[in-house]
């Protein structure tokens, strides 16, 4: 054997540091879990070889005998958009305050997707799931609740009573972005929206919809709406693309997109085209994720309060899983926040 194919040493056991301390093993596991009922000597013995051999126990053995894993599974949309990773910031933080772990996955959009995902989570028994809804139906959500798994809907509308739910007021913040860009000048408008059948869009697009109403606009003179395969970067592009290939009469001035990854992907095509932004074309975007500040041209956003969302979100799941069937259901509904940067001026 060469020194470099060393066999890794035997991890310690609890039988290890009961012989080596001259103890019973069940001295030493109420030492790790009943210390109050180990005499002071012998604690403090038991705690020296532990120290001394290095032994680390084996949480998850531990929790499968006493039937409750301290895990919490969390399915958003996509790690990858900035939005879910700050988001699961809050969750992590709220979680490690109870010694639970976060085991999260994204469901890419896809309801069948997040459905296995339920269904594995559900087999490994977490404590609960957060759930970011890929689809306008919770069927599947509300049976594995209905199994006995705890449920909290994240970045969700609270339109039920039956299911705690965390989200923003995505209604206003629509509104918010169109009412800025209005309050501007801007009367031809775009809007980069996303799969119809994800709650955020549907919302933010009624807030579009009706602050235009509540200015006195038809939406169906003043607003160009595109809908994208995908909350992405990719589908930002390609959304404003399609609306630089209108006649330059119909073209809007000023563009909203349903989120600052799409908003990023806008502001690439425009680059492309060589439009700049905001003389010939202002750009808004939604999250006000980390990066917005950072762009070559600071973007507009309607800020949501990511890490509040996800720690909410995690304490209510955590509040519930304790309490047990009787728990009352919640539904927090933050407010948004419009963020004016460069990327927004008067319409020339």
């Amino acid at each position: 054997m060469t020194t470099s194919e060393r066999v890794p040493a035997r991890r310690p056991s609890i039988t290890d540091v009961a012989r080596r301390a001259g103890v019973s093993v069940g001295t030493v596991s109420n030492v790790l879990n009943r210390p109050d009922v180990v005499a002071a000597a012998t604690r403090e013995r038991v705690q020296s070889t532990i120290d001394e051999l290095g032994f680390v126990r084996n949480a998850s053995a531990r929790q499968l005998r006493v039937g409750a894993l301290q895990t919490v599974g969390a399915i958003v949309l996509d790690i990858a958009n900035p939005f879910f990773t700050e988001v699961a910031r809050g969750i992590e933080d709220r979680l490690s305050a109870d010694d639970h772990t976060l085991i999260l996955s994204s469901s890419d959009e896809d309801p069948e997707r997040e459905a296995r995902y339920l269904r594995l989570h559900e087999e490994h028994g977490v404590r609960g799931v957060l759930v970011c809804p890929s689809h306008a139906s919770l069927d599947h959500i509300l049976a594995v609740r209905e199994r006995g798994l705890h449920v909290v809907l994240l970045d969700a509308s609270p339109g039920r009573t039956d299911v705690s739910s965390v989200g923003v007021d995505d209604v206003r913040g629509g509104s918010l972005a169109v009412e800025h860009l209005l309050g501007l000048g801007h009367r031809r408008l775009g809007f980069i929206n996303g799969p119809p059948v994800i709650r955020p869009c549907i919302d933010r697009r009624t807030g579009v919809v009706s602050a235009l109403i509540a200015a006195g606009l038809d939406p169906a003179e003043v607003l160009v709406e595109v809908g994208v395969p995908s909350l992405s970067v990719d589908a930002g592009d390609i959304g404003m693309t399609r609306l630089l290939e209108l006649p330059v009469g119909r073209r809007p001035t000023a563009t909203f997109c349903v989120n600052d990854l799409t908003a990023v992907g806008a502001l690439r095509a425009l680059r492309r085209a060589e439009v700049p932004v905001p003389s010939r074309m202002a750009v808004v975007g939604y999250d006000d994720v980390q990066i917005a500040a950072m762009l070559a041209v600071p973007l507009t956003s309607v800020r949501q309060p990511t890490h509040t969302l996800g720690w909410t979100a995690a304490d209510l799941l955590l509040r519930e899983a304790l309490i047990g069937p009787s728990a009352q259901h919640e539904r927090v509904l933050f407010q948004p926040e419009l963020v004016v940067r460069d990327s927004t001026a008067p319409v020339a």
